[in-house]
């Protein structure tokens, strides 16, 4: 229960962040660097959190904390350059995207694949920019779902090695 308050509290977090942040920037100049940075800071924080996952007492529990700030910030990282870009561009998108809840509307029917067609990608950057997020999409969900629940395998595993070597002294995995 505590994870699930933990996992709710980390994404509205992330949400309010998305909200509050100033982006009266420009995707030029160190604009231009938001969404491979970000993507590259998205890719360390996964990492560390799928290692967090194995060392856990709790994996599945912390399996659920991860995705609710993977998810999250993924898109939170893709609705923010959405956002940018439409400010920047207004003929970017059929529809103009006027403010964050359409970028983040846009970026959720993307990452749900179900592109209602209301916001389209006009320009050849935006539209480069949404193929990205598509494949990235199909990354995170295709291999981000096989990694974590390998990692909960391998963090229950570990605790079946340490409960078993506490307890017998032997391997758990010994036949007698």
């Amino acid at each position: 229960m505590t994870a699930l308050l933990r996992a709710t509290a980390t994404a509205a977090l992330l949400v309010v962040v998305y909200y509050t942040l100033p982006f009266d920037g420009r995707l030029d100049g160190p604009g231009l660097f938001l969404l491979p940075l970000g993507l590259v800071g998205f890719c360390l924080l996964t990492w560390h959190e799928i290692a967090s996952v194995v060392r856990s007492p709790t994996p599945r529990a912390r399996a659920v904390e991860v995705l609710a700030i993977v998810v999250p910030l993924f898109v939170i990282l893709f609705a923010s350059t959405y956002y940018i870009m439409s400010k920047q561009n207004t003929t970017a998108f059929a529809a103009t995207i006027s403010n964050r809840t359409d970028s983040l509307y846009f970026t959720v029917t993307v990452f749900a694949t179900v592109g209602f067609g209301d916001i389209v990608p006009v320009s050849q950057p935006a539209r480069v920019l949404v193929t990205i997020q598509m494949v990235g999409d199909l990354v995170l969900i295709g291999a981000g779902v096989r990694v974590l629940s390998g990692a909960i395998r391998l963090g229950f595993g570990r605790q079946s090695r340490e409960a078993g070597s506490d307890k017998v002294g032997r391997p758990p995995d010994s036949l007698e």
